[in-house]
């Protein structure tokens, strides 16, 4: 995954002379900050990110309401994709983000490990839910992520009641999309709990009851709204901005929980290490995780009214009854994970 491509390295060059600009693209969404302050600002907080436009967008514009005067870019992109662009951005001389934000846990412990994080302890730490038990301040979780099984309602009459459902039932026979986890993080993280939980076997039944690899989180869902698929390993908030948009899904969650704890941290070599800290310490506000909540995904913080509409675990249960995993240890086995996969998926 971070072997250097020619391709990538052209595209951080670009990146270089793009923010030069006060422009920044990259291979996902984007949102710039045209505001006065932000023309006028010297520098630029730039955030990378694996979260959808329906839980980030929101963050940042409230971010941008309490600190007009820090102008704000996000960039969104699979955790893959993103990763392939650090690793070119640092061959080229300089990571030109400020923060990071996505869903594949096991790529924040190496990024400490190549010694790119800045230790940051959020201010209202003392008020969060911290699933890892090694905690050191390189990174924080700024939400706890929940995978199910996400079906469409149309297609099937009895909801699964067991991972198990999937691999054997004939509903679900060529029929249940998975994101392909080199491109996601929370798909590679979900894969790596459910191979703790079952055994590699599991992932082999499901692919012989016909289990597909789809492109994006967010396409395998909307491949299970539109009823090209019966049902699909989905992401709570993305299936949750579905649902807001009357698509037949429902999300069913099975007694071993899949949670995937979304890591925020900072870059060493940061321009902007204050905004930086300032935007990590909004994200863990009372204020911030109210609106991750309402996006339909769990919070880090207790005392958050969540929506009921989802059907989500409250955050002291989703941290509770988790599949835990050692992370250093699932870092380890990445590369032969995506490498068995990939090839039992081809």
């Amino acid at each position: 995954m971070r072997k250097k491509s020619i391709a990538w390295l052209l595209l951080a060059v670009m990146a270089l002379f793009a923010i030069g600009a006060g422009i920044v693209g990259c291979g996902g969404n984007s949102q710039t900050d045209g505001s006065s302050s932000a023309k006028n600002s010297g520098k630029r907080l730039i955030i990378y990110t694996s979260m959808k436009e329906s839980l980030i967008g929101g963050i940042v514009n409230g971010f941008r309401q309490k600190h007009p005067d820090i102008a704000v870019d996000f960039h969104s992109a699979g955790a893959g994709v993103l990763m392939e662009r650090i690793a070119a951005e640092r061959q080229s001389g300089h990571i030109q983000a400020d923060v990071i934000w996505t869903s594949e846990v096991s790529d924040f412990y190496w990024m400490k490990q190549e010694g790119l994080l800045e230790p940051f302890r959020p201010t209202e730490f003392n008020e969060l839910l911290n699933p890892f038990d090694d905690y050191d301040g390189s990174f924080t979780a700024a939400r706890l992520g929940t995978l199910g099984i996400v079906i469409n309602k149309d297609r099937v009459s009895e909801p699964p009641t067991s991972w198990e459902d999937l691999a054997s039932q004939e509903v679900y026979k060529n029929a249940f999309g998975i994101a392909d986890p080199t491109l996601s993080g929370t798909a590679f993280m979900s894969i790596a709990l459910l191979e703790k939980q079952f055994g590699w076997d599991y992932i082999v039944r499901l692919r012989n009851n016909g289990a597909s690899k789809g492109k994006g989180s967010g396409q395998v869902i909307d491949n299970t709204a539109s009823g090209a698929l019966a049902a699909c390993l989905g992401v709570d908030y993305i299936t949750a901005s579905r649902i807001d948009k009357d698509a037949p899904l429902m999300m069913v969650y099975p007694k071993e929980l899949l949670m995937v704890p979304s890591p925020i941290a900072i870059f060493k070599e940061s321009d902007n290490v204050d905004a930086a800290k300032a935007f990590v310490d909004y994200v863990l506000s009372h204020e911030a995780q109210q609106k991750v909540a309402e996006a339909g995904t769990v919070p880090v913080r207790k005392n958050i009214q969540m929506p009921e509409q989802y059907h989500l675990p409250n955050p002291e249960d989703a941290l509770k009854n988790g599949i835990h995993v050692n992370y250093a240890e699932v870092l380890s086995h990445k590369d032969e994970l995506l490498r068995n996969f990939s090839e039992l998926f081809k």
